[in-house]
């Protein structure tokens, strides 16, 4: 896909009308800080309630959309002691890489050409992007890992210039705190000693620039030129080398 094309779903009114019932739900503050609560560890229904400042119905009415999306998952777990002992409850946590998908899911909604009727969709994207940047607590554009061991794996870019490439075991000590250093089994990828490439943040954006790797670099199924910076922009697609051990990232920018 090229930077130019856009995804037209003009087509399909039945995945627009999907798509603004998921951003519906995410839409509601009281959900989004519920999905903050649960994140390091599950709770209970009256925990949430709690943290959150509401009633156990409503936080029961909330929970129970998130888990209809898949952003939230429901076990049984044992609830605290009490004088009649410990009974079974229901515990509620973030599902595998939700959060990751969360990400990815509206990245890729950011490149949706939205047809004339549906204008208001747009609008709640966007409210939603924002909203979720401000309960992650961090406003750091991320690198959505889409394919391999890691998928689902999000990178936030804290610093203004991330390495990125696979791990090298010869040399563990060269890594630095933020770098993105893929596993061993992306072997298509260029060691992040060399590394295979590097994204620079600037005074008006972002860019990636592929540092000589032996896979390239591409940019929206478009090989980029070595040694060149390229601007990459939210929803941008990156492909470090192509094939089944190649990496796939989502950029998903902060603003």
């Amino acid at each position: 896909m090229t930077e130019k094309e856009t995804i037209s779903i003009s087509s399909d009114p039945a995945f627009l009308q999907e798509l603004s019932e998921y951003l519906e739900v995410l839409s509601n503050p009281t959900r989004l800080k519920i999905l903050k609560v649960i994140e390091k560890e599950p709770k209970e229904i009256s925990e949430i309630a709690s943290r959150i400042d509401t009633s156990y119905a409503n936080t029961k009415k909330h929970i129970d959309q998130l888990v209809h999306i898949g952003l939230v998952k429901k076990e049984a777990g044992f609830g605290r002691e009490t004088i009649k002992g410990i009974h079974p409850v229901w515990k509620f946590s973030l599902a595998a890489g939700s959060m990751g998908m969360l990400i990815k899911n509206l990245g890729v909604f950011s490149r949706i050409n939205i047809p004339l009727g549906y204008g208001e969709i747009q609008g709640t994207l966007e409210s939603v992007r924002q909203a979720v940047i401000k309960e992650s607590g961090t406003d750091y554009p991320a690198l959505h890992l889409m394919g391999g061991k890691e998928a689902g794996r999000t990178y936030l870019l804290k610093k203004e210039r991330t390495l990125i490439g696979r791990i090298d075991p010869d040399n563990p000590s060269k890594l630095s705190e933020g770098d993105i250093a893929l596993p061993v089994e992306y072997v298509s990828v260029t060691r992040i000693t060399k590394p295979h490439a590097i994204v620079t943040k600037t005074s008006t954006g972002w860019q990636i620039e592929d540092r000589g790797s032996s896979g390239g670099t591409y940019l929206n199924a478009e090989l980029i030129a070595p040694m060149h910076k390229t601007t990459v922009k939210n929803g941008d697609v990156i492909d470090l080398a192509m094939g089944e051990d190649a990496a796939r990232f989502l950029f998903i920018a902060n603003e």
